[in-house]
C-alpha cells in the first residue's frame, strides 16, 4: 500500500510519520485490500488538524478528519473515525442514508 504524508503550514517530525505508518497498517486489518492512503497535516490558528483518506481496491474511498491541540491527538481522532467508517461497511452506510431521506 502507498502512504502519502503531506504537511501544510507545519512541520511533521519523523516519529509522527512512523506513527502514521503504524496506524494505517492497523487499518488494513479492518478494511482489507487497501490501495492507497493519504494523510494531510495542517495547522490553523494554533489548532492542529489531520485529514485521512484511504482508497480500497474497488475504488471505495473513506475520508476522516480530526482536530486537537497537537497533531498526535488529531491523528488519533481521525484514525478512530476511520475505524468506525471501515467497520460499518458500504451496505450499512447505504441503509442509514435511505432511512434519513
Amino acid at each position: 500500500m502507498r502512504i502519502t504524508i503531506t504537511a501544510r503550514h507545519c512541520e511533521v517530525p519523523d516519529h509522527l510519520r512512523a506513527r502514521v505508518r503504524e496506524l494505517v497498517s492497523r487499518l488494513e486489518k479492518i478494511a482489507p485490500r487497501l490501495d492507497a492512503a493519504r494523510v494531510t497535516f495542517s495547522e490553523d490558528h494554533g489548532e492542529a488538524e489531520v485529514e485521512l483518506q484511504i482508497r480500497g481496491a474497488r475504488g471505495q474511498a473513506h475520508v476522516a478528519r480530526g482536530a486537537g491541540t497537537d497533531h498526535r491527538t488529531a491523528l488519533d481522532r481521525a484514525v478512530e473515525r476511520m475505524r468506525r467508517q471501515a467497520r460499518r461497511g458500504p451496505a450499512k452506510r447505504r441503509a442509514l442514508q435511505r432511512q434519513t431521506r
